[in-house]
């Protein structure tokens, strides 16, 4: 949650800096605010609000300096509001900052303070945290650096700081735990971000901060990184950002949801391409090779994630266990942390996140760590803290994906998920040759069958328009597919913000039926190869009590075609491969539903993309 950008430098840092925190707002985008060193002062501008609001505000004042941080926020400690919007002042008034995270002693940090006579003007945690430095500085009489460092290792919380002092400004002072930072390497300039989309146009070398670092940052200066709890020195290490501009603006498109909507066939072949080899037949990920023993000789899987990449592990749980014969358990990563779970030395653990920085999946991972388990990650972010926290892994190359409601990168951890499900089978003999080739050849075929759904576009858009006053929705599947009813639901909850629940059909009966009625729609995922029959029934169960029924089927389906109201077709393919091409209607329909309403697709309320705290 929230985003930070920083730069120091010869430019002009307010135009970065805007821009940058544009580029973050799927962050959160309840307030922002810009700090600048300016004529020995700071130029402090703040706004509740989108980024637009305090661009507008600062413009009408000088806004001319070279050094300067920013953030966007996503409300933790303290409503939205003009006061609790970044950065913060210290009571000297020399001391500013931006905070991504959360100071879980913030309370009893704030009382010492106030027995010293600090005095207080927001709700947050952040404006302890300035203050707290202040008071070590004061205390200590020491440089701005050393100040940081003693503050911080009193400090218990998740946080992604920046912080100038206003007599020397020339230096910001930046230090992590828990929450991402990315510093950015320019010719006598330096950029900073809570990921690295606000300076690619700068420069593609950066320098991704661990856990417990800090650093000082001088334009025309070597990088001076330290440990916080020791002050010992750390050696940069700097990594080329294949990452392009073009891939994070819209492209034409009215939203970036939509963008990545059509992006998907293009994502999942650049998530295979290198790894499936139909010719050849045969998968090739080296991260499991590399583990090949673990993976054959495995007990079990644990696999554990939030949100979106939760649903994907579902689909992956069905996949795990019809092709590999091995037992699979999915966690939510808030929960697995807390419930003191058995995790053995002979499990593995799959930890899956689209910015592979969600606080909870990363506490999931150092806990089966702790305990002796292989863990493999699945992540959207090269150099994010999941990559470099798990023993192997696996990029989903989905690219940049800005609309918080996760499309693309959801189908390519599908797509992970199920070449490792096949790769897994075939290293534990489960697969005849003949049956491996097929499934490798049908998966190949993805992302062209993906194109054809998307041909269903205005279809689905006059499917939308009739039930875009809807105040619930039930979603049905079975199977591999019940996984994707409950996606569906989550994608119209997020940004329509009408209330949608997913159920395995079968448990229709068992309680959500009480809730049909003509003003209910219900979408039933319902391919041919997979429980049909029974869905059929559910069908006839819903229609019965006059609900209005939105099937999603394959090409040519009949029944099905006579007893809903509505039918969106997909091409056929073999059960297991059907999810990547079912969830592709229910991501437009939410997508129609919302724009309808007049709702802010990319940037839904309440809503960040990476939930960086608990």
């Amino acid at each position: 949650m929230c985003g930070i950008v920083a730069y120091v430098g010869d430019r002009k840092a307010f135009p970065i800096l805007v821009n940058g925190l544009k580029r973050l707002e799927y962050r959160g985008y309840d307030s922002s605010g810009v700090a600048l060193a300016q004529n020995g002062s700071i130029a402090l501008y703040k706004k509740q609000g989108m980024v637009k609001a305090m661009e507008d505000h600062a413009l009408l004042n000088d806004t001319s300096g070279t050094t300067g941080i920013a953030h966007t926020r996503w409300a933790t400690h303290g409503q939205p509001s003009d006061e609790n919007a970044h950065p913060h002042l210290s009571n000297s008034g020399n001391l500013v900052l931006v905070h991504n995270g959360i100071i879980e002693n913030y309370q009893s940090l704030k009382d010492l303070l106030k027995s010293e006579g600090f005095v207080f003007h927001s709700e947050t945690d952040t404006e302890v945290l300035v203050n707290f430095i202040q008071y070590v500085q004061d205390k200590e009489q020491c440089k701005l650096r050393k100040a940081v460092r003693l503050a911080l290792t009193q400090v218990v919380g998740a946080y992604a700081i920046c912080i100038y002092d206003k007599d020397k400004p020339e230096e910001i002072v930046v230090a992590k735990m828990g929450s991402p930072l990315v510093i950015g390497l320019g010719k006598d300039e330096k950029f900073i971000g809570s990921d690295a989309t606000p300076f690619l146009e700068y420069t593609k070398e950066a320098i991704y901060l661990e856990d417990g670092e800090m650093a000082s940052i001088i334009a025309g200066e070597e990088l001076d990184i330290r440990l916080i709890k020791t002050d010992g020195t750390v050696a940069p290490v700097i990594h080329k950002l294949q990452m392009d501009l073009e891939s994070i603006e819209k492209g034409g498109y009215d939203y970036f949801m939509m963008k990545e909507i059509y992006e998907q066939p293009r994502a999942i072949y650049d998530t295979f391409r290198g790894r499936l080899l139909p010719e050849q037949g045969m998968i090739k990920m080296s991260g499991m090779e590399e583990y090949a023993d673990k993976f054959r000789n495995a007990d079990r899987i644990i696999m554990t994630a939030c949100g979106t990449s939760w649903h994907s592990a579902l689909v992956a749980e069905y996949l795990f266990e019809e092709f590999a014969r091995i037992p699979v358990e999915v966690e939510y990563g808030s929960e697995f942390r807390y419930r003191n779970p058995v995790i053995r030395k002979n499990d593995i653990v799959i930890a899956i996140s689209q910015s592979g920085e969600t606080a909870d999946t990363l506490a999931a991972i150092k806990m089966a760590k702790s305990a002796g388990a292989m863990v493999f990650g699945i992540c959207n972010v090269a150099g994010s803290s999941i990559a470099r926290e798990t023993h192997a892994g696996a990029y989903t190359h989905a690219g940049p994906e800005i609309g918080v409601a996760s499309t693309k990168a959801f189908t390519s951890q599908v797509t992970i998920l199920t070449m490792m499900a096949l790769e897994l089978g075939k290293i534990r003999g489960e697969f005849s040759t003949s049956e491996y080739r097929a499934l490798l050849n049908e998966l190949n075929n993805i992302p062209k069958k993906i194109e054809k759904v998307l041909e269903k576009k205005e279809l689905i858009e006059q499917i939308s328009a009739l039930y875009k006053d809807a105040t619930n929705f039930l979603y049905l599947g079975r199977g591999v597919n019940f996984p994707i009813a409950l996606e569906g639901a989550l994608k119209l909850k997020e940004i329509s913000y009408i209330h949608a629940e997913g159920y395995p059909a079968a448990e229709m009966k068992h309680g959500p039926i009480a809730l049909i009625d003509e003003n209910m729609p219900v979408v039933v995922v319902a391919p041919n190869n997979g429980h049909y029959e029974k869905l059929v029934s559910n069908v006839q169960e819903v229609k019965a009590r006059e609900g209005k029924v939105i099937a999603i089927v394959t090409e040519g389906d009949k029944e099905l075609l006579d007893s809903s109201d509505h039918v969106i077709e997909i091409p056929e393919t073999l059960e297991a491969l059907t999810p990547l091409l079912t969830v592709i209607p229910l991501q437009l329909l939410s997508y129609y539903i919302a724009v309808m309403r007049g709702c802010d697709v990319d940037r839904p309320r309440n809503l960040a993309k990476s939930v960086t705290v608990e």
